[in-house]
């Protein structure tokens, strides 16, 4: 929840004031966007010529650009990073003969885009800090991504500056343990006001901090909802990858990635972009997961090797999927779900904190042209789910028979009478789409059991990973007891 303003207020001053009396402390601020929402904390804590060597807000377009370079897009991380390169290097050129044996130099910088007077956009910014954690270090590097969820600008640059000497506080002062940090950065602000969508650390102060587990621990955290990997295992920026393109997104569990979930993506996107021109992404949802995040860990590494984005989420409910994307992107958004993935559509369980329940929930997850694409399933395997109490509770009846040989698609499912007039209208306006074309061999897979039998190491599970994954399942020992 946000805190009182004087709360706010005191909180930041106390930071303020702390860093302005480190006289090891000296640095510049350069801020784009918003006004010099950062240092004019320093300014008013008192002391700041301890601690500010230069301010300075290059507002018009052709100065910035005459200073740090032309971007791409102004309020970016390209941008920011120009900033702090520029900034923290004048500063050592011309002060570390004078005073570097002594002083720990420091860039802050940030470029805002804060919401419009006509309240149409998303306030963001790029906001970060390059400096020494001893006199004479090599520099180490906090960068973020924000989303500035108040309503007007006024409220917008505040939280910005808070969050910001938060930033500088922290990377100064408290960089022992990385949930502190973290949690630190929008102390006495709230993620109800400000959203840190993506960290990077690097140097030889942050040795200890893993980009994978901060990405994770943002999201654990409540810090954001969602944290995009890229197919090489690491964090990426949602805004920077999902700009302007259509996606196709498959849920799972990826405990390990399987041939299924691979063919799951593939289906779609032949479908749904024949072209190629949609990004294909899984998504895992870890709100609830019960296992250690080093094994998620591992699960991100596997996915990457398979050659494929993955989105790790918060929130378990499919509805909330389509307004995440559409933060990044205008394009299609094409979900894929497995015959499993019906159950928590449906389950009402899911969705208690809605008031219209099932029905709003599906409101909310098939408006703006979203549809799902279905994967059909083999009749021995929808047997089994048939018996699941859960399963059976939400969709089937006991009495739902079906041949073991058989392949049975999203047209051919025959659900509870609770369910079944919902569903047949989702299937004949085109929000659940049967697909075919399914490879044999990956519909033979069973994942959710594939983690057990791998610890057990039973014959075969090999043949139901990709190929790179097993060799990397067995190399690396993962859930090999």
């Amino acid at each position: 929840m946000d805190q009182p303003s004087e709360d706010l207020s005191a909180a930041v001053a106390r930071k303020a004031l702390a860093i302005n009396l480190d006289r090891t402390a000296y640095g510049a601020f350069a801020e784009i966007g918003a006004g010099q929402e950062v240092v004019r904390h320093f300014f008013k804590a008192g002391g700041a010529s301890g601690t500010v060597a230069k301010s300075m807000s290059a507002y018009d377009m052709r100065i910035s650009d005459a200073i740090y370079g032309h971007p791409s897009r102004y309020v970016s991380r390209e941008r920011l990073e120009q900033m702090l390169g520029h900034e923290y290097q004048l500063l050592v050129d011309r002060l570390a003969a004078e005073r570097g044996a002594a002083t720990r130099f420091f860039a802050f910088a940030d470029t805002v885009a804060t919401t419009p007077h006509d309240g149409k956009g998303q306030g963001h910014s790029w906001i970060g800090v390059r400096f020494q954690d001893r006199p004479g270090a090599e520099p180490s590097e906090v960068i973020l991504h924000l989303r500035l969820w108040d309503k007007d600008a006024g409220r917008q640059q505040d939280a910005l500056g808070a969050v910001g000497v938060n930033l500088l506080h922290s990377a100064l002062h408290a960089r022992a343990d990385l949930d502190a940090f973290l949690g630190s950065l929008i102390e006495a602000v709230g993620a109800g006001r400000v959203e840190v969508e993506y960290v990077r650390f690097s140097g030889p102060a942050f040795a200890q901090f893993d980009n994978r587990v901060a990405a994770l621990r943002l999201v654990r955290l409540g810090l954001t909802d969602a944290a995009l990997f890229g197919p090489e295992g690491q964090p990426q920026v949602p805004s920077e990858v999902l700009y302007k393109r259509s996606v196709v997104v498959a849920r799972g569990t990826f405990r390990p990635v399987s041939l299924v979930n691979v063919d799951m993506l593939d289906c779609a996107v032949r479908r749904a972009a024949p072209d190629g021109g949609s990004l294909p992404i899984f998504e895992m949802c870890i709100g609830a997961d019960p296992n250690p995040e080093s094994e998620i860990i591992d699960r991100i590494r596997l996915v990457g090797l398979a050659g494929r984005h993955l989105l790790v989420t918060r929130h378990r409910g499919w509805y909330r999927l389509p307004a995440y994307f559409r933060l990044h992107t205008a394009g299609a958004i094409t979900l894929v779900a497995g015959m499993n993935n019906l159950v928590d559509l449906f389950d009402p369980e899911h969705y208690q904190h809605l008031q219209g329940g099932v029905l709003e929930a599906c409101g909310r997850l098939f408006k703006d042209g979203v549809c799902i694409l279905v994967y059909p399933m083999r009749g021995d395997q929808l047997r089994r789910l048939i018996s699941d109490p859960v399963a059976c509770r939400v969709c089937f009846a006991e009495s739902y028979s079906v041949a073991e040989d058989s392949v049975v698609t999203a047209g051919d499912l025959q659900m509870r009478p609770a369910v079944g007039g919902l569903y047949q209208h989702l299937l004949n306006n085109g929000f659940l789409v049967p697909l075919d074309g399914a490879d044999p061999a990956a519909m033979a897979c069973q994942p959710r059991t594939l983690a057990d039998r791998i610890r057990r190491d039973e014959p075969g599970w090999e043949l139901e990973v990709p190929p790179k994954v097993a060799d990397a399942i067995r190399s690396l020992r993962l859930w090999i007891a």
